[in-house]
């Protein structure tokens, strides 16, 4: 029997009888699934099963914490994909750590894939919001991988937990689940404006806090003429916001000296064209605030690295204090939205015990307490905007749940390193059952090649992409290659972000995307691939080539076809326009490095063809 609290699990205990088979055990074909309880204060039971898969529900008698595991035999398994893999994707073993799962952080759900990437064990429960703890990894003695979930639950209270038949890749196993997330009581994504779906001009990596406001206008007129929608005015506006740290954060008043007339400045910027979106770090209490004497009983945990001490939102008065600051600085400076960062900070407080005696309105869970604090500043901002606002939220505030209180969902920080970006973004859009799924900020060495700023643009192609660099400082070469990629973006947004998509295995890092929207198809190719191309069902294809290599494989099936392709190098200039006959079998077409093929059966061939046509091998003149 298991009665430790969840608050009291040593992360990295191992529990010789989590093998063991609790008091109700059940098959579901190869998947077993038991449930250990104390004193028998819960049973286990199937609700559903059908072809698409099975639905189990744990309900409580009485008040306790319960371990459900599930496990399936090894077969040809590969890794383990979850929200939080960061980079580990293969296999851990059952000896390793529980994790801490709530709103803030992460998500229940995961999926153990084969070396095809097809699902042999995908999962999800209802208690996105709450509290849980988790474990997986493969047993050296049974050969069988497990998924353990521990969780409280008070008598009569009920958790279901969601079982995709095996066998689909990954990707359809993960849409059928956020498809029942999404059908979850509040699970109801948040509405997304158009102009969050456009591209992004960050402050961040341009200018980190040294930003004013005269620089930010110039560059906001600059990003609007290259195809912006939205601007981003993160870390450095406010008071106290220079240093790297966080000592000032707790008064989120305008800096006066960079912004002296901040909704002037704010504006201005809207009058580019561009949406504005301010950063706020709202748990985040400095003790260089003035608001730090008022606020800090209610911020005992303090950080570090942060230099900082963070409020504790399980406390009805700073979810008022914090709602009502989140509204007077939208209302006041007409902004079209918030990035609220540092939201997974507040899990510093799931294992701290409640007070004694707490005021009226006071939430123990960690998670129920930020589902309402987030349910508070979305209604407010409702109440402002409608539906027309920005509320961004950053990795790992990404679950499934959080759809609902935020419309743009983040990578997290991975300065120029589009590999990190790619999986983030894919990581996220995954899962998530609504919401605009933003890259981390771009930002690329000022001497780097047209190509290599292409890659970083390809790291973010499959989400709204942001961008973070001087534009007034840009070479003739990357403003080209930088406006090329934007407006090929733009065009093909509908496929990119909205499409149904298969990015492959995750731990082969998703080396190549196939998107679909309609009749237009997407592949990325982020390594030298084949790229299966079947000619059915589509009149527009686009091939990135997001590798070095100087060509693509294509290895076509289906009925033959004639198609127009249309060859443009990294900076987007034309290589090559011809007529192509894609007949089944292998075929390489010659695409530079970080460049691009059109295949369209739509159009004639372009007047291009009538002239000299460039080899797409030859050097770009």
């Amino acid at each position: 029997m298991d009665t430790t609290s969840l608050g009291s699990i040593d992360s990295a205990a191992f529990d010789p009888g989590q093998w063991e088979d609790g008091a109700y055990t059940l098959d579901v074909g190869e998947t077993r699934i038991s449930l250990r309880t104390p004193a028998d204060s819960a049973t286990l039971t199937l609700s559903h099963d059908d072809a698409a898969g099975t639905e189990a529900l744990v309900t409580a008698t009485a008040d306790g914490n319960v371990t459900l595991r599930l496990d399936v035999p090894l077969g040809d398994a590969a890794g383990f994909w979850h929200p939080d893999a960061g980079w580990e994707r293969t296999l851990p073993a059952d000896w390793s750590a529980w994790r801490s799962l709530s709103l803030v952080r992460s998500a229940p759900v995961g999926c153990l894939y084969d070396t095809a990437g097809r699902s042999l064990l995908a999962l999800a429960t209802d208690r996105t919001v709450q509290e849980t703890r988790i474990r997986f990894g493969v047993s050296e003695e049974r050969k069988r991988f497990g998924v353990w979930l521990r969780l409280s639950l008070a008598a009569g209270q009920t958790c279901r937990v969601r079982i995709c038949a095996p066998g689909t890749t990954m990707a359809a196993a993960l849409r059928r689940l956020r498809q029942w997330l999404a059908a979850l009581p509040d699970g109801e994504p948040l509405p997304v404006p158009e102009f969050a779906r456009t591209p992004v001009y960050s402050t961040w990596y341009a200018f980190t806090q040294d930003v004013t406001a005269a620089e930010v206008e110039e560059e906001a007129a600059l990003a609007a003429a290259l195809g912006c929608g939205q601007l981003f005015l993160d870390d450095g506006w406010q008071l106290h916001g220079n240093g790297r740290g966080y000592a000032g954060c707790g008064d989120w008043q305008p800096d006066p000296v960079k912004f002296p007339d901040f909704r002037a400045h704010i504006s201005t910027v809207r009058r580019t064209g561009l949406h504005c979106t301010a950063w706020i770090a709202p748990l985040l209490l400095g003790e260089h605030s003035s608001a730090y004497q008022a606020w800090a009983p209610y911020a005992p945990h303090h950080v570090p690295h942060l230099d900082c001490h963070i409020l504790d939102p399980r406390h009805s008065e700073v979810r008022a204090h914090i709602a009502d600051t989140c509204r007077t600085l939208v209302d006041t400076y007409r902004l079209d939205g918030l990035k609220i960062d540092f939201l997974d900070e507040a899990m510093a407080y799931a294992a701290v015990p409640t007070p004694d005696h707490p005021a009226p309105g006071y939430i123990p869970d960690v998670g129920e307490a930020m589902a309402a604090l987030l349910t508070d500043i979305r209604d407010t901002l409702r109440a402002l905007r409608g539906d027309q606002f920005v509320i961004e939220l950053r990795q790992p505030c990404t679950g499934p749940a959080m759809t609902a209180l935020g419309n743009a969902l983040r990578a997290t920080d991975c300065p120029a390193d589009p590999v990190a970006n790619r999986i983030r973004t894919l990581d996220i859009a995954l899962l998530a059952p609504g919401g605009a799924v933003h890259s981390d900020m771009l930002m690329w060495d000022p001497q780097a090649t047209p190509e290599s700023l292409a890659r970083h643009f390809h790291g973010a192609l499959h989400s709204v992409p942001q961008i973070s660099v001087r534009l007034t400082r840009l070479s003739p070469n990357h403003r080209e290659t930088l406006a090329f990629w934007l407006a090929t973006w733009s065009r093909m947004a509908p496929v990119l972000t909205s499409g149904h998509y298969e990015p492959g295995r995750p731990d082969e890092l998703f080396p190549q995307v196939t998107a679909i929207h309609g009749n237009q198809r997407v592949i990325t190719n982020y390594t030298d691939k084949v790229v299966p191309l079947p000619t059915e069902a589509w009149h527009s294809h686009s091939l990135i080539n997001a590798s070095t290599a100087s060509r693509m494989v294509l290895d076509v099936s289906g009925p033959p076809r004639q198609v127009c392709a249309q060859i443009y190098d990294a900076r987007g200039r034309l290589q090559q326009a011809t007529a192509l006959s894609l007949t089944p079998g292998i075929h390489t077409v010659e695409v530079p490095p970080s460049g691009m093929c059109v295949l369209d059966l739509a159009s004639a061939l372009p007047a291009q063809e009538e002239e000299h046509i460039h080899s797409a091998a030859s050097p770009a003149q």
